[in-house]
């Protein structure tokens, strides 16, 4: 079961927007009960660990654990819903199926951290000190559920595969947030089969990407490098083409939508 304090649902809502105050009041009905673990528990199991730490599937609910080395640690499943991990180390760790609902990420790293299937919806990127954004370069995203402002953020060569960042527009709420990856960088990276629908992708880039059935319906993508990306399948419906970079993709004829793409004449090819 997926735990909620006041502390937590107020952290929620300080994200602003009509699909982050939905998200907390989703959980304002959820159990009241503690964490498995206090944060000073944690810290100490992380202290005095000869190997790798094994929180799986704990209850790491709405605790501080900004600044602490998990990096390698089995994580696996763990509720970290509305936890401050800023400027935490997760390089390498084992979060999938983890619940990072509402987490505080600012500074965090994830690099080569493995975060398929998790859930990372209303994260909260700005505010507070450190203004770094989170790091998941080489990370294995497959099939996560992520909305999140992460603008200029490191996604090289993450494998973003079957992930849902679209918003879906049968919830209202959510229909006034967005995923924001603008300037955000994915060099290499694996979107295959992804969901972007509606997010803003202004001046990604992309450059040899797999893009092979990614989904960009109504996405910005307007001054998005993706010289050299594999585009087959992709579907580029009312997405917004201006200055996009194709300049060597691959697949450009198997792409679906391209007729239907706002500002295709502006596109490099």
């Amino acid at each position: 079961m997926i735990r909620a304090r006041p502390r937590a649902i107020r952290s929620i809502v300080a994200t602003g927007g009509a699909f982050a105050t939905a998200l907390a009041l989703s959980f304002a009905a959820a159990s009241s009960q503690a964490a498995d673990l206090t944060a000073a528990q944690v810290r100490a199991i992380v202290a005095h660990a000869a190997a790798p730490v094994d929180l799986a599937r704990k209850d790491l609910s709405d605790l501080d654990l900004s600044n602490i080395d998990l990096a390698g640690a089995n994580l696996a499943g763990a509720n970290l819903f509305a936890s401050r991990l800023v400027s935490s180390n997760f390089r390498g760790a084992n979060l999938s199926g983890a619940n990072l609902n509402g987490t505080w990420l600012m500074g965090a790293q994830f690099a080569g951290a493995n975060l398929s299937g998790s859930s990372m919806l209303g994260l909260v990127i700005l505010g507070g000190a450190v203004t770094a954004r989170p790091n998941f370069a080489g990370a294995n995203l497959s099939g996560v559920r992520m909305i999140a402002d992460l603008p200029n953020t490191d996604l090289e060569s993450a494998n973003l595969s079957r992930a849902r960042l679209g918003v879906d527009i049968r919830n209202q709420g959510m229909g006034q947030m967005r995923t924001d990856l603008s300037n955000a960088k994915l060099a290499g990276a694996n979107l295959a089969g992804a969901d972007l629908s509606r997010s803003s992708m202004a001046f990604a880039d992309l450059r040899g990407a797999n893009l092979r059935g990614t989904n960009f319906f109504a996405v910005k993508l307007a001054g998005a490098n993706l010289s050299g990306a594999d585009v087959a399948d992709a579907d580029f419906t009312e997405a917004d083409l201006d200055g996009t970079v194709f300049t060597g993709a691959k697949g450009l004829d198997a792409a679906k939508g391209m007729d239907k793409a706002a500002n295709r004449e502006r596109a490099v090819y």
